[in-house]
């Protein structure tokens, strides 16, 4: 018999996985885990029935959250990640010496030691010596930070839920607050394509565009997530994400990468029409 697992992307879209066999089922205070194992995609992580991330697509998210802030700062020293109970992103930032001090604030326990259980090679960038854990709210947690940071990344996964505050107005006038004065803050932003996921990419820009005075946004395709299609948000107080981008400086480094290139770090810029003319209506309307 054939099991597959079913992702329901709209009312009317789903991708579905054949899966070899679930491997953990539970439920936090926060939402409901399962851990499942496919011939395609490998490993795979979903959180009240929505893929987070699987062994075969994870790197692309993760690359491109790290590495096009990193590739812009020119000496990041401390970093906030809000969410981040894998270990990916921390993973990511480990590849660079130049920073101290990497806080992950993830509130469910229970994330991490799944992780740390089923996806070892995400959870090894939780070991580094650089990184401290505080299980607690992103949200109360941000509210004792004043220029604290040189980058924060919001790898919190839904605008709903448990999450929620790391999506709202407030959030981002807190994160501001967190940064230096040329800090940077990175956030995922969603999947533009379908009508019903429009509005929140519409609302993540408005709040950040009223914020930062540096807004500009960046794609990647990821094949787990909704159409495929990703978007991040790149928001700054002071450097420009192109204008400011030194691909020298960063290919020195030698990082090996799966996804990210200083090539594509200037095309993942490059939106579609109707995505940049999203953008633009949010902008026009906020001014």
């Amino acid at each position: 018999m054939d099991y597959w697992f079913s992702d329901m992307h709209t009312g009317n879209v789903k991708i579905s996985i054949r899966i070899s066999k679930q491997l953990f089922s539970g439920s936090s205070e926060f939402q409901r885990i399962d851990v499942f194992d496919s011939p395609e995609f490998g490993k795979f992580l979903t959180s009240d029935g929505n893929i987070i991330f699987s062994e075969k697509d994870e790197f692309t998210y993760d690359e491109m959250i790290v590495h096009v802030p990193m590739a812009v700062h020119p000496k990041v020293q401390r970093v906030l990640v809000l969410g981040g109970g894998d270990g990916g992103v921390a993973r990511e930032l480990c590849h660079y010496d130049e920073i101290k001090v990497i806080d992950v604030v993830e509130p469910d326990n229970m994330f991490v030691d799944v992780c740390k259980q089923y996806f070892p090679d995400n959870a090894v960038g939780l070991e580094d010596d650089r990184v401290h854990i505080y299980y607690q709210d992103g949200l109360k947690y941000l509210r004792k930070c004043e220029d604290m940071y040189d980058l924060i990344i919001n790898d919190a996964t839904e605008p709903l839920g448990h999450e929620a505050g790391l999506f709202t107005k407030e959030f981002y006038g807190s994160c501001y607050k967190a940064l230096h004065d040329d800090g940077i803050m990175v956030y995922q932003h969603g999947s533009p394509f379908y009508d019903e996921d429009e509005e929140s990419c519409r609302a993540m820009h408005r709040k950040a565009y009223r914020v930062f005075p540096v807004n500009r946004v960046y794609q990647a395709h990821i094949p787990t997530c909704p159409a495929g299609y990703w978007l991040f948000g790149f928001a700054s107080k002071k450097y420009h994400p192109l204008k400011d981008f030194n691909p020298d400086r960063w290919d020195e480094r030698g990082i090996k990468t799966w996804y990210y290139t200083t090539h594509l770090h200037k095309g993942a810029f490059m939106l579609p029409k109707y995505v940049e003319d999203l953008l633009q209506e949010e902008e026009d309307m906020s001014r």
